[in-house]
């Protein structure tokens, strides 16, 4: 090890590390440590001529390692460790140390962001000094894909895929396709039917040789990793009883849609209560007949319709749900085509009119005599039952932000719309594929911008209303994201491996199995007849709590050795 030569590579990252780190300084610290022999700034070390000097310098100085401090690994690594192994180095040969997440965005001292900064790149030089060669794995990939839920993005992935050659298994709860898009009349904002969107579709998928559909069915077990999952599948008979099937897959997308609010949970609009206040999806409904009439069966004279009703609300979803305000000018518009004397009032919070020709909507909207009142959110519109005297069913004390004042609404039908949230089953399946989900149920994606539709469960891909509102025009987009990643994946016929990830001892395993319990990516098999455990390197992420639970000492996760963690740590404090 005394002919080790290490390289360090410290980015500006423009202004972003500049701004309250002098770089220079930290190369000036560092260079004077062992082993290295060459210290560099650079303005963006991740653009092409930032890589392009890594890998001169890794030439001209023969570098054995390579330190990059940079911002998150999470962000460039991969980009570094291409960069070793175009130069002729194995790319676990890298180390990066975090110095803009953790030290130039979460310090205002330079002097001490400066002197932190120095630290983490000394760190990482006397880590890289203990890096060992590893070589990443290949297994074959299976080029069938199951697909959890038959809504519109469940369907728009399938036939994407299915085009490609590739089988797909479609695994739908209900009784039809369509999810919760089967229930609108209507689309917004060019007012196209739903039903003949989706009747194209649905036609497709069930015609289609590639995709076997299967109704009234669950997934009820997912095993194996990446490219080669085994799942079973739960679905009826011919003669009604239930059976299982295993099905041989290289990939999943979950699908799984969304739920409406209970809007009687909000007790003041007495939904339940007053028989003439609708949710928007019952709303639907009677458009799709061709009516819009009271419960006594009569045309309504006013109809006011509340947005937000669950959404946006710190009692229950503080979430937009997105679909709600331009749902809600649709049914102003159908509305006044179904009743054309009726007077429409919009009571809303904040109207979000994105999305292409939603603005033009809303203007639209305007035209045609609809009455928008706006409330303060939490300060909620009270709905009572009117008397018989007033010239109307109900009416409606809204406190009207804009005009500062309480404005008493008559109306004969109340239409509320309801939020979006996530599923009852959602940590059900959630469990099911080894997926994460936030605070307020939804299925959680690798990275919110970088790689919105794959999860932290390699092979697993998230698409739709599942992973948080959305309207259909983003479903299908997301959808067809879900599909392109997995065909890209199947295209090469085999998936890499990566290189780290947690080994055993057997003759150090007393069989506790307590690394089985703990492990967050089921990544851990016991072997009853050995009575050891076994680590399953295609699922396992190496984050390290097996290692540091065992009592028998008997895991060591490679490139997360104990004599590279302690050089780190002496590297921090030198």
């Amino acid at each position: 090890m005394d002919d080790l030569k290490i390289g360090v590579f410290v980015c500006n990252c423009g202004t972003n590390i500049a701004k309250v780190i002098d770089c220079d300084a930290v190369v000036d610290s560092v260079e004077r440590l062992p082993y290295v022999a060459v210290a560099r700034t650079y303005k963006y070390m991740c653009s092409d001529p930032g890589q392009d000097m890594i890998q001169a310098d890794i030439e001209e100085y023969g570098l054995d390692r390579v330190v990059v401090a940079a911002c998150s690994p999470r962000m460039h690594e991969p980009t570094f460790r291409k960069t070793l192994q175009k130069a002729g180095l194995n790319p676990y040969f890298l180390e990066m140390a975090n110095i803009r997440e953790q030290c130039s965005w979460v310090h205002d001292d330079p002097v001490a962001a400066t002197d932190k900064a120095a630290a983490l790149t000394a760190a990482a030089v006397m880590r890289v000094a203990h890096h060992e060669a590893l070589e990443r794995r290949s297994v074959d990939m299976c080029p069938n894909t199951l697909v959890i839920g038959g809504g519109i993005a469940g369907m728009s992935a399938a036939l994407d895929l299915a085009d490609a050659g590739n089988r797909v298994y479609l695994a739908e709860r209900s009784d039809h396709l369509g999810g919760n898009v089967a229930r609108a009349d209507l689309t917004a904002p060019y007012l196209d039917s739903a039903r003949d969107m989706l009747t194209e579709r649905v036609t497709r998928v069930l015609e289609h040789p590639k995709i076997d559909v299967f109704f009234e069915s669950q997934v009820r077990k997912v095993d194996g990793f990446v490219g080669n999952f085994q799942t079973t599948v739960r679905g009826k008979a011919d003669d009604g009883a239930p059976t299982d099937t295993v099905y041989d897959v290289g990939s999943i997308i979950v699908a799984t849609g969304y739920k409406e609010f209970d809007a009687s949970r909000i007790t003041h609009y007495g939904y339940g209560k007053l028989p003439n206040v609708v949710t928007s999806f019952e709303l639907e409904k009677m458009l799709r007949a061709g009516r819009v009439t009271t419960k006594e069966g009569k045309a309504p004279q006013y109809v006011a319709i509340i947005h937000c009703v669950g959404s946006r609300n710190l009692e229950f979803h503080a979430y937009c749900s997105r679909v709600c305000c331009m749902t809600a000018l649709k049914y102003a518009h159908e509305i006044k085509s179904a009743v054309p004397g009726a007077y429409v009032s919009d009571v809303y919070i904040d109207m979000h009119a994105f999305g292409k020709g939603m603005e033009d909507f809303y203007r639209r909207s305007s035209e045609i005599k609809t009455l928008f009142l706006m409330y303060e959110k939490n300060d909620y519109p009270v709905i009572r039952k009117a008397d018989a005297t007033d010239d109307c069913d109900m009416l409606i004390e809204v406190n009207e932000t804009l005009s500062g004042e309480t404005i008493e609404l008559p109306a004969d039908l109340v239409v509320l719309m309801v939020g979006m949230e996530a599923r009852e089953d959602s940590d059900e399946v959630a469990h099911l594929v080894n997926i994460s989900r936030d605070k307020d149920g939804w299925f959680i994606e690798s990275h919110p911008k970088l790689d919105p539709v794959a999860t932290t469960t390699d092979g697993v891909y998230i698409a739709g209303a599942c992973q948080a509102p959305k309207d259909i025009p983003d479903s299908v987009a997301q959808a067809r994201a879900a599909a392109a990643r997995v065909l890209a994946r199947t295209a090469h016929g085999k998936i890499e491996i990566d290189a780290v990830f947690a080994e055993v001892d057997e003759e150090k395993c007393s069989g506790c199995r307590m690394c089985n319990e703990l492990c967050p990516y089921v990544a851990i098999e016991f072997d009853a007849e050995k009575r050891r455990s076994h680590v399953i390197s295609a699922l396992c992420k190496a984050c390290g709590a097996c290692v540091a639970a065992c009592p028998s000492g008997a895991i060591a996760a490679r490139h997360f050795t104990d004599k590279q963690i302690f050089a780190e740590i002496e590297g921090v404090l030198v």
